[in-house]
């Protein structure tokens, strides 16, 4: 025996009455339909967020839901007009015109409510159910639950979600990465993803709680408290400079060709050795160099010209430092490896921006003011490995890793 499909219409009457407060029992009976069938379209077509409140067979209680008189359409002077029931009812109406074949635009549905289709298309994708189908009735109690406020913080009501991001952030993820993760797993479902604010208030507001208090110390900057913007920074050491940045060719600016390095030296607690990091440009692949007596400039000129010259040759086109000490030696780079130094202007650490960020990601291992003899070189390549295995945003979610070896693999993309 087929069964006959139950028309559109009989649906929205049976989703009009349970909207303005008839349980799905009587619903169902009013429109002539099984119980049992009742139940299914309300499983498979009612938003996530109208859910049965308890001691009710079915429907939704109309006094918790209901805007105030006036509120779900009108406008008040100043404000925004928002979606009445009527014109979510001409919404589903065009809807099922274009189901069963009718050429209706989404222009077309905004020019019949003096509403624009953006307006349209973030309504349909909104407030459809969970089968993809989009009833007035339902669309515009949806609407109405969702305004209400306050909120659920999201990170408190999703417990599992914290879980993943604490899984993460202990592996020196940061919020921003986690959120464009989370963005991209789940392009199609609010819930399942979050901003990097929200894990950032999730961390430093107490009345957002929902990871755990001691996880601001997986940061780069391990700070208990936001830090106001602002201030001024600490000078770096004066120093001549043999090239000027500005000298630099425009193709390093641009990261349109690889093999453009900057480099910095990130210091533990005082008196004990330093790291030496490089990053290359347009990968954003780093290499750490071992400095476990001193960084001088004979010792950090040694330990990069040991690291760099294990490259080729079209990976090794420029060098960027800071106005440090440590590179006084930078000639017998320049000779050694036929590769250029440039030095950035005074007070200028954003003209190495892509090493400072790298540096910062550094810090989840080589924390401040931590003795860092403690790594050995095999610690610090297994560091840099981690490192360059992270997926970057800014190069498509691929890993500096990945990046390099499509260079190493075919040089003449270099």
């Amino acid at each position: 025996m087929v069964r006959q499909r139950v028309p559109y219409e009989v649906r929205a009457r049976f989703f009009d009455l349970v909207c303005t407060g008839w349980s799905l029992a009587k619903a169902s009976s009013e429109v002539g339909v099984a119980k049992q069938s009742a139940w299914e379209w309300w499983r498979k077509s009612a938003p996530v967020t109208l859910e049965l409140l308890p001691g009710r067979v079915g429907g939704i209680d109309s006094a918790r839901t209901r805007l105030s008189p006036g509120a779900a359409g009108e406008a008040g002077v100043g404000q925004r007009r928002m979606l009445t029931s009527e014109d979510r009812a001409v919404i589903a109406a065009c809807l099922q015109c274009r189901a069963r074949g009718e050429k209706i635009t989404l222009a077309q549905i905004g020019e019949l409510i003096e509403r624009h289709k953006s307006v349209i298309g973030r309504e349909i994708a909104r407030n459809s159910g969970p089968d993809g189908s989009y009833y007035g009735a339902l669309a515009h109690q949806q609407a109405v639950v969702k305004r209400k406020r306050p909120k659920e913080f999201r990170l408190v009501a999703e417990p599992g979600l914290c879980r993943r991001i604490e899984a993460w952030m202990d592996d020196g993820w940061s919020p921003q990465l986690i959120a464009r993760v989370l963005r991209e797993e789940s392009p199609h479902t609010i819930m399942g993803r979050v901003s990097h604010e929200t894990i950032y208030q999730a961390l430093y507001v107490q009345t957002r709680g929902g990871l755990r208090k001691d996880l601001y110390r997986q940061l780069s900057t391990k700070r208990a408290a936001r830090k106001p913007q602002g201030g001024v920074k600490r000078a770096n050491s004066p120093y001549k400079e043999a090239f000027k940045i500005s000298q630099r060719p425009p193709e390093v600016a641009d990261r349109a060709v690889p093999g453009h390095w900057e480099g910095d030296l990130i210091m533990g607690s005082p008196g004990s050795p330093a790291v030496g990091t490089l990053v290359e440009r347009a990968t954003r692949f780093t290499i750490l160099l071992h400095l476990p007596g001193s960084h001088d400039a004979e010792s950090v000129a040694e330990a990069m010209i040991r690291e760099m010259s294990q490259l080729p040759e079209h990976l090794r086109r420029s060098l960027t430092w800071d106005r440090g000490t440590e590179l006084a030696a930078y000639a017998k780079i320049q000779t050694d490896l036929s590769m250029p130094v440039y030095f950035c202007d005074p007070h200028s650490p954003w003209q190495r921006g892509t090493n400072e960020n790298t540096n910062r990601l550094l810090r989840h291992w080589l924390t401040k003011g931590s003795d860092l003899s403690r790594f050995t070189a095999a610690d610090l390549r297994r560091i840099a490995a981690s490192l360059n295995a992270r997926p970057r945003p800014t190069l498509d979610m691929k890993t500096p890793a990945q990046a390099l070896d499509a260079l190493l693999s075919n040089p003449a993309a270099a």
